[in-house]
């Protein structure tokens, strides 16, 4: 308005209802003057990528730095921080598991965990612990939660009574791959066999036996509580030790195909007997 129709600027101002402090003030380099706060956000996003802002505030806080919320969240948000971000999934990398038969007992154990609902639609997990050995179901243990603190003392405890494997097989669940639960296989001397991820196959034997435990408990009966489902597992698992003819092991049960010695002395055949 100025240079075409030669307007002073004071009336070109009024006309488009711009005060005269505006136009004269210096323009911001905001670039130049937010280089410190993108600065400090890309230090902290670029480890933590995760974070959100709030998170990511409270840490440049700590940090001794100045910046109120209000400013930072602007910068966050030109950042597009505020956007959801794409990160690397971290993949887990396991050596191949070959499943050889093992020839004697407590050499490989294998565990494996499994779901399943209450009639109240409840859910519960099942802990299922097998020797590959012989087949035999050492422990079914039914809970709401079985975290890995509760995985180490069901272990520790099955150790007391068999005696300790030397290995034990099983997938990459976080209740598995703990660093308690590892720490516990270290304390113990017990080599850890995870299988690879998405390859159930490697744990052939436990997962076969989830299977007759899915087809034959927890599909034929309907459960109210969970101490109703762990009486119905133990008394499966000595059926299925005792009774239960097994294809694989030449239609004999695990206790006939290979008996068991107890820490005390007295073999699975004596104490079934």
């Amino acid at each position: 308005m100025v240079v075409d129709h030669q307007l002073s600027r004071s009336k070109a101002c009024k006309l488009v209802g711009l005060s005269r402090s505006a136009l004269y003030k210096p323009k911001t380099d905001w670039a130049a003057k937010d280089a410190p706060v993108v600065d400090a956000l890309n230090e902290i996003v670029a480890v933590r990528a995760r974070w959100g802002f709030w998170k990511c505030f409270t840490r440049m806080r700590k940090d001794g730095l100045p910046w109120n919320h209000k400013r930072v969240y602007r910068v966050y948000c030109e950042m597009k921080l505020n956007l959801k971000r794409r990160t690397k999934k971290r993949f887990i990398t396991r050596d191949r598991q070959p499943l050889g038969g093992s020839t004697q007992l407590n050499q490989v154990w294998a565990l494996d965990f499994m779901r399943d609902t209450l009639y109240d639609g409840r859910p519960f997990r099942t802990l299922n612990v097998i020797d590959e050995g012989n087949r035999e179901a050492l422990r079914i243990e039914c809970g709401t939660s079985i975290p890995s603190a509760r995985l180490v003392r069901a272990m520790s405890q099955l150790i007391e009574v068999y005696g300790p494997p030397e290995a034990i097989r099983m997938d990459n669940g976080p209740e598995m791959t703990s660093e308690t639960f590892t720490e516990w296989a270290k304390e113990k001397g017990i080599a850890l066999l995870f299988i690879q991820p998405g390859k159930p196959n490697q744990n052939a034997f436990v997962e076969r036996f989830n299977r007759s435990f899915r087809d034959e408990v927890l599909d034929a009966n309907l459960f109210n509580s969970i101490a109703e489902a762990q009486e119905a597992a133990e008394a499966w698992v000595m059926d299925y030790n005792e009774f239960r003819p097994h294809d694989s092991l030449g239609d004999k049960t695990p206790m006939e195909f290979m008996p068991r010695t107890f820490k005390t002395g007295i073999s699975s055949f004596e104490l079934s007997t």
